[in-house]
Order: structure tokens, then C-alpha cells, then sequence
């Protein structure tokens, strides 16, 4: 005769042995568990803590239940935050979970760990004691400080190549304009981002007879290589205008120099660019100006009669690209009064909401100089700078602009 599972003698024997394998059980995932438990009255003394947690701290029970409290096992930052936040906000909303502190250990170390502790409240409502657990955090925190080394030398590499880029662009660009008597003359560069170098460029120097060579130009892309040819460019351009100064000549060599050089690469290389030749003109008053332009944006005349307008240099051609480019000219006369105004075109596809296509355009900068309009070098660059900072973060490519007036002579 086969014995039912839940009949006979013996079954009530099983299930005492049961209750008591599962009374071991629990008591010793409390004292093994694989986090720290105790258990303090409501003013913070110990009353109950398993062995895990003492395991940790290298304590002996008895120096802990009915000796210490809580905020005794804290550091002297971690009792500051115990007072002043964690115990209020326990009393007011009976539980708080996972506030980072430390533990101070028998032998003094430090032991970081994450807390959670509830109140357990009696049948009539009224709290009985606090119940807290306690997880080690120290992977948590060794990986916390590898990620904080590892993104403070992020930061440093990055300052370390921000200032490198900033070194390289001021190479790129004169130190301070050359005084051109009868003229004033000034200069800005906004860089879009530190971390790169643009390929914006600009100078004014002094040529033979009593003449004056001015560039302002943009090369394609940035970086490294956009340095090098921005480099290269500045250096053709003050070449070839010793060797022949017309405004024309100059930039046929440079695109000759330039389609040489990297017309043939993977990544060819090209720019706009625009050259003028400034003269004294014979009346004694004012420069005669001749522009060439290869593919650059038209530049801006302001009037003396507060008037301004395009100096239209249509079908000039990008430098570099073919080996014979169409170079545009235009020649006027500055006269007294009259600002000259080049600029890349970083300032003119600038992002906007006011413009229906979102780019800041030509005829929006042209209504903006002809408010301006009379001015001088200066005032012309520091109101574009102004501009600019308007813009904000809707320029996101360099912007060079080159200013020259000619005053009017004092009576």
C-alpha cells in the first residue's frame, strides 16, 4: 500500500522540518545577504544589523547595537547631509531610496555605499523604527572616477587642440593691418568653432609706387589641410602681386598654383577669392580701386551721399577648379566719405528665422550697410560684429570682413 504524500504519521513531522529549514533560510539571507541591514529606533540608535554589514565595516556587533548610531557610522559630511536632509525627508515621506554616502570603517577608511530606508510603521500608524539597506558602491564609484579621468583628459585634449587650432588660424592671418596713409582701415575674424581652423583669410600690404595690395578670401572646407591651402594662398597672392599687380594677373596665378596643386588629389581644393589694387587717385583726395573677383561675393560700397549698393563682379569663377578661370574685375573711385566693404560668406548663409529660405542673404546685408551708411572702416566692422553676435549660434562657418574708408579731408 503506497503512502499519500500528505497522509500518515510522518507528515506532520515533514512539515515542521520544513518550517524550520525555512526559518534558517530566512534568518541567514538577513545575516549573508548580498547588501547591509539594520535596523535603528526612530532617534538613530542600532538595534539590529547583519552580519554583512559588520563583515564590511570590520565591526563587532556588540560595538554597534545599543551603542551607536547611524549617523555615528557616517563621515563628517555624510552626518551634515544626515541631519539636514536625509532624516527630514525620511520623517516626511516614511521612505528614501538610493542617496549616495560614505561609512567610516573600524580602522577609519571609507566605505561609499547607497542607502535606502523605510520607516515601519505600528497598527495605529504611528513609526516604530527605521529599516535601512545598504549597497556597496565601490565598482560603482571606482567606475564613476575612471569615467571622471577619463572625461577630464577628454577636456584637456580638447583645450590642447582648441589652442592649437587658435595658433595655427593666427599664423594665417596678419598681425595688424598696414597703415595706408589717407585711409582707415579695419579688420574682423569670427570663428565659428574652436575646434577647427577655418579657411577665411585677409591682408593689406604695400606694393611698389606708392600702391597698396588687399586680398579677402574663403577655401573650402576646414582643418588641417584647409590651413594649408589657406596658407599657400596668402603666400601666391603677395607673390604674384609683386611680380604683377593687376588685380586680374593675380588671382590667374593663383588658380594656376592652386588646380596644380590639387586638382588632381581625392579631396580637391578650391576657393573664392577677391584681390584689389588701391592707387592715390591724382585729384589728391580718395584711392582708384580695381577689383578681381574669382567666385567671391560681390563687395559693398558705402556711399558718402549715404548710399550703398553691390560691386557687381558677375561670372567670376571658383580659384583652382579649372585650369584657366574667368576672373571678373570692376574699377570705382573711393572718395571721400566712401567705405569699401569685403566679406566671406559665412556672414551671408548664416541661419535666420527672419529670412523665408533660413539664410541671413545678400539683400538683408545690403539694407543693413545702407543703414549704416555714411561711416567709417570701424564703425562699418564693429556693427558687423554686432550682427554677428546677433546671429549667434546661426553662423556656423568663419567669417572675415575687411573695411577701408576714405576720410574726408578736414576744412
Amino acid at each position: 500500500m503506497t503512502r499519500g504524500t500528505g497522509d500518515g504519521p510522518d507528515s506532520g513531522r515533514d512539515d515542521r522540518v520544513c518550517s524550520d529549514l525555512l526559518e534558517d533560510s530566512a534568518e541567514d539571507l538577513y545575516e549573508h545577504a548580498p547588501c547591509g541591514f539594520l535596523s535603528t529606533l526612530l532617534d538613530g540608535r542600532i538595534v539590529k544589523v547583519n552580519a554583512t554589514l559588520l563583515d564590511w565595516l570590520g565591526h563587532r556587533r556588540a560595538d554597534l547595537v545599543g551603542r551607536r548610531t547611524f549617523a555615528d557610522l557616517l563621515t563628517a559630511g555624510g552626518r551634515l547631509y544626515h541631519e539636514t536632509h536625509f532624516a527630514p525627508l525620511l520623517r516626511m515621506q516614511g521612505e528614501i531610496s538610493g542617496i549616495a554616502l560614505e561609512l567610516r570603517t573600524a580602522e577609519g577608511g571609507r566605505l561609499p555605499v547607497l542607502v535606502t530606508s523605510t520607516l515601519k510603521r505600528g497598527g495605529d500608524g504611528r513609526p516604530l523604527l527605521i529599516r535601512t539597506t545598504v549597497f556597496d558602491a565601490r565598482d560603482r564609484r571606482s567606475y564613476e572616477e575612471e569615467l571622471l579621468r577619463a572625461r577630464q583628459e577628454s577636456e584637456r585634449e580638447r583645450e590642447r587642440l582648441q589652442q592649437l587650432a587658435a595658433t595655427l588660424q593666427a599664423t594665417l592671418l596678419p598681425p595688424a593691418l598696414e597703415n595706408v596713409p589717407g585711409l582707415d582701415v579695419a579688420a574682423y575674424y569670427h570663428i565659428a568653432s574652436a575646434d577647427e581652423v577655418g579657411g577665411d583669410f585677409y591682408d593689406l600690404f604695400p606694393l611698389a609706387a606708392g600702391t597698396w595690395g588687399l586680398f579677402l578670401g574663403d577655401v573650402c572646407g576646414k582643418g588641417a589641410l584647409a590651413a594649408a591651402v589657406t596658407s599657400l594662398a596668402r603666400y601666391t597672392l603677395r607673390a604674384a602681386a609683386v611680380y604683377d599687380p593687376d588685380p586680374a594677373a593675380v588671382l590667374s596665378n593663383l588658380n594656376t598654383v592652386l588646380h596644380h596643386e590639387y586638382s588632381s588629389a581625392d579631396d580637391p581644393r578650391f576657393c573664392t577669392v577677391v584681390f584689389g589694387l588701391l592707387t592715390p587717385d591724382t585729384e589728391g583726395s580718395g584711392f582708384r580701386i580695381t577689383l578681381a573677383s574669382g567666385g567671391h561675393p560681390p563687395a559693398l560700397l558705402l556711399r558718402a551721399d549715404g548710399t550703398a549698393d553691390h560691386l557687381p563682379t558677375p561670372g567670376g569663377q571658383l580659384i583652382g577648379v579649372l585650369p584657366d578661370a574667368d576672373i571678373a574685375t570692376t574699377s570705382f573711385r573711393l572718395a571721400p566719405g566712401d567705405t569699401l566693404l569685403l566679406h566671406t560668406d559665412g556672414l551671408t548663409e548664416a541661419h535666420t528665422a527672419a529670412s523665408g529660405d533660413g539664410r541671413y542673404g545678400d539683400e538683408a546685408l545690403l539694407g543693413f550697410v545702407r543703414a549704416l551708411a555714411p561711416t567709417s572702416a570701424r564703425h562699418t566692422v564693429a556693427a558687423i560684429r554686432d550682427l554677428l553676435a546677433a546671429l549667434g549660434p546661426g553662423v556656423d562657418d568663419d567669417v572675415a570682413v575687411l573695411a577701408v574708408h576714405a576720410p574726408r579731408q578736414r576744412r
